[in-house]
């Protein structure tokens, strides 16, 4: 009997490697990740048995990615372009040849050059509208790939936080569709079931069992807000002394969604690189006077509770753990993903 080539991934703009170790779990390989952050190396090497290359995707050559995969391999190449360009924000306030705009043609360039059997690329729903998406997936098809994309939830899966990314995929052997839905609604995984059992952590401190379970500090004033927060509320539930002169104002009334706790019974706001933050979002722990702790927040992106983000985690800033945490592509998202390429290959032979 004739040995299948194994299946192996090469992860572009990888972070810290929630894509990377989603596909492990799904039984994709990943030979290395690529990102220009050098705070990345230490949790993608850490957690994935993966080389890690430190680099601007913008100048990685096509040679280089080649080279990177084992001979007689079925190639996949993913990656999560950075989302920052194709928000709501950025769309608005984008100058005329900005480089980060110029991020999916470089995509597009190496898989020209790679002709990897599978591509997939993860980033937000916003890119769909974006005038450069139909360009990108012209180019796709140019060269023969099959190129289908679709909004997933990511509730639908198991994972628990109320999030919706655009998931693409091309495949040289026809059409890849997403699997199924893993959740019902009425089986979300919720907030409870991800970190209710954590123990309780008071403001400011941190477990002297696990130091990326930790909480950020609060200023007198903001501990009185926490208090006066309901789950599932925000600023408006507060007594009128309490409220920030800036939500006062005409414009800062249409901005609802900060400062608020999380509810036990349902998914978790989107995790952001602020995400420790209270006043950054709906970040409030539900039940104890704090926002929600580091682990917390890997947790909620699906991270395995012993993913390593750091060498030495009593000297990581928030701010930087928050970054690694708040850009990785979901965990469980990327384990969606790989199963997904996986089906299509097997249907394909």
């Amino acid at each position: 009997m004739r040995q299948q080539n194994p299946t192996v991934a090469v992860d572009l703009f990888c972070g810290a490697g929630g894509l990377t170790h989603g596909l492990i779990r799904s039984g994709i390989s990943v030979a290395a990740g690529i990102d220009l952050d050098p705070a990345c190396r230490y949790p993608f090497e850490a957690n994935n048995n993966s080389k890690f290359k430190l680099a601007d995707v913008a100048d990685v050559t096509g040679g280089e990615l080649l080279a990177a995969y084992p001979k007689c391999s079925t190639k996949v190449l993913v990656g999560c372009a950075p989302c920052q360009p194709f928000s709501r924000y950025a769309r608005r306030h984008a100058q005329k040849g900005d480089q980060k705009w110029r991020m999916l043609d470089h995509f597009a360039n190496l898989v020209k050059c790679v002709r990897p059997d599978v591509v997939s690329m993860e980033n937000v729903p916003e890119l769909e509208r974006d005038c450069m998406f139909p360009s990108f997936i012209q180019s796709l098809q140019s060269i023969g790939y099959c190129v289908s994309f679709s909004n997933v939830y990511c509730p639908d899966y198991g994972i628990p936080q109320h999030r919706t990314r655009l998931v693409l995929f091309a495949s040289i052997s026809g059409s890849i569709m997403i699997i199924p839905p893993t959740h019902l609604p009425a089986k979300y995984r919720t907030v409870k079931d991800a970190i209710g059992k954590l123990r309780a952590l008071s403001v400011g401190k941190i477990d002297a069992k696990d130091p990326l379970h930790r909480a950020c500090k609060l200023s007198d004033l903001n501990l009185k807000r926490m208090r006066a927060s309901r789950p599932g509320g925000c600023w408006r539930d507060w007594p009128e002394h309490l409220v920030a002169d800036c939500h006062r104002a005409d414009s800062g009334k249409t901005y609802p969604s900060v400062y608020g706790r999380m509810e036990w019974e349902k998914p978790s706001p989107t995790i952001t690189t602020q995400f420790f933050g209270y006043g950054n979002g709906r970040f409030g722990h539900p039940s104890q006077d704090r926002a929600i702790s580091v682990r917390e927040g890997s947790i909620l992106q699906s991270f395995p509770k012993t993913y390593r983000f750091c060498q030495r985690p009593n000297e990581a800033s928030f701010s930087v753990l928050g970054r690694l945490i708040g850009n990785a592509v979901p965990v469980r998202l990327g384990e969606i993903i790989g199963k997904s390429i996986l089906q299509h290959l097997a249907e394909s032979k």
